[in-house]
């Protein structure tokens, strides 16, 4: 009998050392701004996760959907995969809007919180979700109470 053979790997390039902290939503927007690409932010959305350890230190930046102007696909499974085989006890949520209305919309609000209860069934807690603009402003559902 023929089976598919999966591989699970997770290489770090940057020692524990020297990894960036995250104490608050100013800390996940530098770092994720310095990561995005500048040149689409306003053309395209795009969904990523800062996946995090329980020093709340960034392990790293994960890619997961590209779409269109008005909205992208976020799979929950694909979040919680990625989260998982990099040893992540905490993830930050970011995605641009490509209008540069930082405020969320009411599906950006429920794939939080749907991320949210499949992390808590996981062990990996949602910390924040970051929306990016072109003009590098940002909103934090954290800060703003919508999680």
């Amino acid at each position: 009998m023929l089976a598919s053979e999966v591989e699970i790997i997770y290489k770090s390039k940057i020692p524990a050392s020297k990894r960036v902290q995250i104490h608050h939503s100013a800390d996940a927007f530098k770092v994720l701004w310095e990561h995005w690409n500048k040149d689409t932010i306003e053309h395209h959305e795009e969904f990523k996760i800062l996946l995090m350890n329980n020093k709340n230190a960034v392990l790293g930046i994960a890619d997961i959907s590209k779409g269109g102007i008005t909205g992208t696909i976020i799979d929950s499974r694909i979040v919680m995969q990625t989260a998982l085989k990099a040893h992540a006890t905490g993830i930050i949520l970011a995605h641009n809007h490509p209008s540069s209305n930082p405020i969320p919309s009411e599906a950006d609000v429920n794939i939080t919180k749907k991320l949210a209860e499949a992390g808590k069934v996981m062990d990996i807690q949602v910390l924040d979700h970051v929306i990016l603009c072109g003009d590098g402003t940002y909103y934090s559902l954290m800060d703003e109470c919508r999680m």
